[in-house]
């Protein structure tokens, strides 16, 4: 299955590189664990580099192009199982069932909102939950994807923020995301992704490995294909990970949840904020913007009382200054577990930004209905 190649956006640089060898990625070690079978421990078979399963293979006796053919079942078709593998002799297949574990990520619940979202409850293969939803408009359909199991950061406005984290997602249950969400966008919209974008539960820069290696099997010739530039990683802020991205030459685009543009009200909302204070994200977002040559996205959600006044307004025209930025202004979706209200001056405010020259969108709420708007996503099920 291949995603859509090519970009709308004519800022984004494109080279003959864009989509990096897997082959010597290196991976931190996922922390799920390896399945034990009668005394045998067992590693997940998309838990390797294509390296290692070369190796791995090899020491089954097996050809060396057996791993090619292994590792397009697994990034570039999606399978399932081993069984899917029909090009592989089955004494292969039953080799591979007895040396490996496949595991894999289910649909458990999807909720279709009257808007033509759907939000999805995912099952993991351990029995812990997360969430993903298909955003379709007329023009583009994306999914937004999680890279964790609940957050640690406690941000006082999102509903995932008060779920505990319990363990960063895996690559492959990244992927499996992107998969199933591309599954339901062809049956539903008649069309495969356009876009994906790292804006689920958790925070991205926690997990920047599997992060990482998802990215890398979704924009492969070996894996799906898509192009990054048609990928955006959120994060609620953390200055090191976002000069890292930049060192490493990540090619997506990148989006800051910024929220409030002044320390005292940014720390109110977001507890990141007291390790990761504005002067230090601006720092790290120019140099962002100086080795990619990526306009960073500003994410703000304007709530009512918080952070909607004319000197918030002031106070984000001159964060967006410091370095070439888009604003995304988000409407504010009530949760149950705070007492926070969407602003009546959304309009307003864009308006006084647009004013003084800032590139400026409104991005209203989809998938309300069934809470699978914008920082709504806690594993509730209407």
């Amino acid at each position: 299955m291949n995603l859509p190649e090519e970009s709308n956006n004519k800022e984004y640089p494109t080279s003959k590189d864009d989509s990096a060898s897997l082959e010597n990625l290196e991976l931190s070690s996922p922390e799920s664990k390896p399945t034990v079978v009668q005394g045998k421990k067992r590693l997940d078979i998309r838990d390797l580099t294509l390296s290692e399963l070369t190796e791995q293979l090899k020491e089954l006796g097996q050809p060396t192009f057996r791993s090619k053919q292994i590792w397009q079942w697994l990034w570039q078709k999606g399978v399932q199982s081993f069984d899917e593998m029909q090009n592989l002799p089955k004494s292969l297949r039953d080799v591979l069932t007895d040396q490996f574990t496949f595991h894999t990520t289910k649909i458990e619940l999807a909720q279709y909102s009257s808007d033509g979202t759907i939000k999805v409850v995912f099952k993991l293969h351990d029995g812990n939950r997360v969430e993903g939803v298909l955003i379709p408009t007329s023009k583009r359909t994306t999914a937004c994807v999680s890279s964790q199991v609940g957050c640690s950061l406690d941000c006082k406005f999102c509903a995932t923020g008060y779920l505990k984290r319990e363990r960063n997602l895996t690559a492959a249950e990244i992927y499996d995301q992107v998969i199933l969400i591309n599954q339901l966008a062809e049956e539903h919209r008649g069309k495969k992704l356009d876009n994906i974008v790292y804006m689920g539960m958790g925070e991205p820069l926690l997990n920047y490995q599997q992060v990482l290696k998802s990215i890398h099997v979704i924009t492969s010739p070996d894996g799906l294909g898509m192009s990054p530039s048609r990928i955006t990683i959120s994060t609620a802020g953390i200055a090191k990970m976002i000069q890292k991205m930049a060192d490493d030459g990540v090619k997506t685009h990148l989006a800051l949840s910024l929220h409030a543009a002044d320390n005292e009200s940014r720390s109110a909302i977001m507890p990141i904020n007291d390790s990761n204070p504005l002067e230090l994200l601006a720092e790290s977002l120019n140099y962002w913007y100086d080795k990619t040559g990526v306009r960073p996205t500003l994410e703000y959600t304007v709530i009512a009382g918080v952070n909607d006044s004319i000197e918030d307004e002031r106070n984000l025209a001159k964060f967006a200054r410091k370095f070439p930025s888009k604003i995304n202004l988000i409407e504010y979706n009530p949760i149950s577990t705070a007492d926070y209200q969407p602003t009546s001056r959304l309009d307003d405010f864009a308006d006084g930004l647009s004013n003084q020259k800032l590139i400026v969108n409104v991005r209203r709420s989809r998938g309300k209905d069934i809470d699978a708007a914008c920082g709504q996503l806690a594993l509730k099920s209407r």
